[in-house]
């Protein structure tokens, strides 16, 4: 009999990212459950990242709990986030959720959408 092993998560959370998501979401009102994020058709290089508040989680939703935060991650995007990396970052003029993805092909000038190619279903199981 073959045993499972455990999968890792879809999408890693820093320290910084978990910080800043606990603080805006203690603001909703009503709470916010989780954070939603996916990918969406956008921009001059194809696609762009979403984030939403949750206040729902369905059965096809991958839930990934760490560092005291809940993330939803789309059931659409695991293939184009899995391995990924989420940040926030801050300087001088900006402050602004980061995701180091290795999926991500290029992304344009302006930083708003960026390409990426899913990870094949086959690649995915070895991933996982």
């Amino acid at each position: 009999m073959s045993r499972l092993r455990p999968r890792p998560p879809v999408i890693q959370i820093t320290d910084a990212a978990a910080s800043r998501l606990l603080q805006i979401m203690s603001r909703t009102d009503p709470p916010a459950l989780a954070v939603r994020i996916g990918v969406k058709n956008a921009g001059c290089a194809g696609m762009s990242y979403t984030m939403d508040y949750a206040s729902e989680i369905t059965p096809l939703d991958e839930v990934v709990e760490d560092k005291g935060v809940k993330v939803i991650v789309d059931p659409k995007a695991v293939l184009f986030l899995l391995g990924t990396q989420m940040d926030y970052k801050t300087d001088k003029l900006s402050a602004q959720f980061v995701f180091n993805n290795p999926n991500q092909t290029s992304a344009c000038g302006c930083g708003e959408s960026v390409a990426i190619t899913p990870v094949a279903p086959e690649a995915a199981e070895n991933r996982l």
